[in-house]
């Protein structure tokens, strides 16, 4: 068995649960975070136009937040993003009964829009134009009312993918950040964040016209 195959296995085992009994003890999971594979897989990425470091892994509250295939059994057909702002997950269904799962950041953005969309385009290393209204509460962002270049210090991060609704922007993006910590948590502004490393991997997964749900979550003060 491949360590790919023994991890999404695992993944499986986590879901589905186990069962004890008194003469054996359960099986404890071993810490993702500290698996080399994982060390490996969010490693830096210097080869990228703004190098990219590692992701610090001790900032993550949890291991379920790292990339890794996991059982789906919902009806979207394969190549659907399903995004759950609630558990703080991104699915990209693959039709063979799982799915490969991020851990994201779930902003204000993102909880004031749910609903069904496509990825109407992507951008590597995108520029980010704050709102009129973020520039009336944050004066100091008058300086980006054209847009901020790309880099390390930009909110989109290195991808960025752009949600429409029959044409229409939704305002609604899937972008990169290099706030490790954010991932897993409300976080005081912005859409869905992955980790660079995952948002490329995303970006890499999907084309332009992907469809995307976007889950309803309940109000949120953050």
């Amino acid at each position: 068995m491949t360590r790919r195959g023994f991890l999404v296995g695992s993944s499986a085992l986590l879901l589905a649960g186990c069962q004890t009994t008194s003469s054996r003890a359960p099986r404890v999971q071993a810490d993702l975070r500290k698996d080399p594979y994982y060390l490996a897989m969010y490693g830096p990425m210097p080869e990228e136009k703004f190098p990219i470091p590692a992701v610090d892994l001790n900032k993550v509250s949890d291991d379920r937040f790292l990339r890794q295939v996991v059982p789906y059994t919902g009806p979207e057909p394969a190549g659907t993003i399903v995004v759950d702002p609630a558990e703080r997950f991104l699915y990209l269904v693959r039709g063979d009964g799982n799915a490969m799962r991020y851990g994201v950041g779930v902003g204000r953005a993102g909880f004031g829009w749910a609903g069904n969309a496509r990825v109407q385009y992507k951008r590597q290393w995108p520029r980010w134009t704050p709102p009129a209204d973020m520039i009336k509460r944050r004066p100091e962002l008058e300086k980006y009312r054209y847009g901020m270049e790309p880099g390390l210090g930009n909110p989109l991060g290195a991808r960025a993918l752009y949600l429409f609704d029959n044409g229409v922007d939704t305002l609604y993006r899937i972008h990169g950040t290099n706030e490790d910590w954010s991932i897993g948590r409300n976080v005081s502004s912005g859409c869905i964040r992955l980790f660079n490393q995952d948002i490329i991997d995303l970006y890499n997964r999907v084309p332009d016209g992907s469809p995307v749900i976007v889950r309803s979550a309940p109000a949120t003060t953050v």
